[in-house]
């Protein structure tokens, strides 16, 4: 697929307590001297606490805005077209399969992909990771599970929380190992993965400590392979 992905693990202005590396490097990204960026809360349920934290973070470097498929005061619902007008659409945390059905009644996995590809930067953190890839890890049914129904804009599968959640890692490499996911990406928080038209970039950090891989399965063993991780300062 054609555009800019970047998928973190956790972090970003989820963290209430820093400022965030990695959400200025998001906002350079898009190369706007004050860039237009939607929230996408979907998966929480457009949580109203998680939708201001976005604003309060943003606030006076960018233009704002939520898109509530909840309709939600003081956002109300909008056209999820006016996602094609954003320079960088970011999506929260919470979970990935009702964030998935609520998207596919609205319309958005084809507004997302063409906007895209004309240029809007598209990341998301912990389950705004997982849906950009085929298949992912997720807590969206209770206990951790494998699952096959993401949006495909990005090849393999994705683990996000990867050191920062226990049974993670464990989890994920089993079912990578059994074939139950695809080869894909594991993620810990602070850390994010940057993909161009479909292809891995690099990955960028924001705290020391905490790591990216790569994990592919070897006969019947999932391995992992360490990431380079950029720090931003």
């Amino acid at each position: 697929m054609n555009g800019t992905i970047v998928t973190l693990g956790g972090g970003g202005f989820s963290d209430a307590h820093r400022d965030s590396a990695i959400d200025n490097f998001l906002l350079d990204l898009t190369g706007a001297s004050t860039p237009k960026v939607c929230f996408v809360p979907t998966a929480s349920g457009d949580a109203d606490g998680y939708s201001q934290r976005f604003e309060e973070a943003f606030a006076g470097r960018a233009t704002t805005s939520v898109l509530s498929l909840f309709c939600h005061d003081p956002w109300g619902y909008l056209d999820p077209e006016m996602l094609l007008d954003q320079h960088l659409i970011y999506v929260g945390g919470g979970s990935t399969a009702n964030l998935l059905a609520v998207w596919r009644l609205h319309g958005l996995p084809d507004i997302l992909r063409r906007a895209a590809a004309h240029g809007t930067v598209l990341a998301g953190i912990s389950a705004g990771m997982n849906c950009w890839f085929e298949q992912s890890s997720t807590d969206s049914f209770g206990p951790l599970a494998p699952l096959d129904d993401d949006l495909g804009f990005l090849p393999g599968s994705a683990c996000p929380h990867y050191l920062g959640e226990s049974e993670r890692r464990d989890q994920y490499l089993g079912w990578v190992a059994s074939g139950a996911l695809k080869d894909g990406w594991a993620v810990d928080d602070h850390t994010a993965l940057v993909f161009r038209d479909g292809e891995f970039l690099e990955a960028i950090g924001e705290q020391d400590g905490h790591p990216a891989f790569r994990v592919e399965r070897r006969g019947d063993e999932a391995l992992e392979r360490a990431l380079d991780v950029r720090m931003l300062r």
